[in-house]
């Protein structure tokens, strides 16, 4: 008995400390984690509990467990009320946002996973088909190889939002994150969530397989912000199902049709760097051969004064140019009279 108050209040000790270290801890995620892989570790629906303590945010509780262990969790009532899950909800339309990719920040950060979320790879294998432009149609996700029948897993904490056939997707699952994201399901053979459900990392949402427009077993999967997708290997390396950023800092850019993703920042940066530096050069290159050309152009130009006898077919052979050339470059007709002292252009 002493034994489990003792718990107790240490538990809540340390709820107590919790508000004050949460964003700390938040900041220092990335530097302890790194880029290792991030496994799911959510309790499994229905493990027994003896109690929950209030932390010092309403939207955290701690759970204690019947074999003596204790985790954080959410408080899924806040979670629900919490405004991404209400904002633009639909359960039909692919993308219910009415804003452009182009009205969203140049640069902005989102946490993807933190103490409170986990992850999972949906599948750890080579895509086959990439994002960007396929066969002069846009591709807004990557293909994963899938065999029909094989159970597929949710990436993150959310809500299905889309759990319906929808077009070219086939039977498609929809699922919106606390942080905002989206992730895409599509071709699947069956669907096991329902829109409206919330799941966990890992929880299984449906079986593979290659309904809609597809020409064989596999899953398309996609992330979007807001309506605007950008190439899911940002978020994950699909090789070895390791998450690759904890906190994920997402430039406008990455919603172009044609960028897929780079393999560091660094890389990045200096890649985009390298192309500015190059259109800078370009235009400088251009304006110069412009400028020869124009000063090329002025010193070919060859002007006449009209002598007392001069008529266009004379001055036209003297110059081996043609009356017509003449008129043309003066704006004059073949018949207009030639007046002595007046300065025409021939070149």
């Amino acid at each position: 008995m002493r034994r489990s108050i003792a718990l107790i209040l240490a538990l809540i000790a340390g709820a107590s400390l919790y508000a004050q270290d949460a964003s700390r801890e938040a900041d220092s995620l990335r530097h302890v984690f790194g880029r290792k892989e991030i496994k799911h570790q959510a309790v499994k629906p229905g493990t027994p509990y003896a109690d929950t303590l209030d932390t010092g945010n309403p939207a955290v509780k701690v759970v204690l467990y019947n074999n003596g262990t204790y985790r954080y969790v959410k408080d899924p009532a806040k979670v629900a009320a919490d405004s991404v899950f209400t904002e633009c909800w639909d359960t039909r339309a692919v993308n219910p946002y009415r804003e452009q990719p182009d009205q969203l920040p140049d640069r902005f950060s989102i946490w993807v996973v933190d103490s409170l979320d986990t992850y999972c790879c949906p599948y750890v294998t080579h895509p086959r088909s990439l994002f960007g432009y396929r066969h002069g149609r846009r591709h807004q996700g990557i293909d994963l190889p899938y065999p029909t029948g094989t159970p597929v897993a949710a990436a993150f904490d959310g809500r299905v939002r889309i759990s319906d056939y929808v077009g070219g997707y086939g039977n498609l699952v929809v699922v919106r994150h606390a942080n905002g994201l989206e992730t895409f399901y599509g071709h699947l053979s069956r669907r096991d969530v329902q829109s409206g459900d919330w799941v966990s990392a890992g929880d299984i949402i449906g079986l593979g397989g290659s309904t809609g427009r597809s020409t064989g077993p596999h899953l398309h999967f996609e992330t979007r912000y807001r309506g605007a997708a950008f190439d899911p290997s940002w978020l994950i390396d699909f090789e070895t199902g390791t998450l690759r950023h904890r906190l994920l800092k997402i430039r406008s850019w990455y919603f172009n049709p044609n960028q897929r993703y780079i393999q560091n920042v660094d890389d990045e940066d200096e890649i985009f760097r390298t192309d500015e530096e190059d259109r800078l050069r370009a235009e400088e290159q251009a304006r110069k051969e412009a400028a020869a050309r124009a000063a090329a152009e002025a010193a070919a130009i060859r002007y006449h004064t009209i002598r007392s006898g001069d008529t266009l077919s004379g001055i036209a052979k003297r110059y081996h140019t043609s009356v017509r050339e003449i008129c043309r470059l003066n704006n004059m007709k073949e018949n207009t009279v030639l007046r002595v002292g007046k300065r025409i252009r021939v070149r």
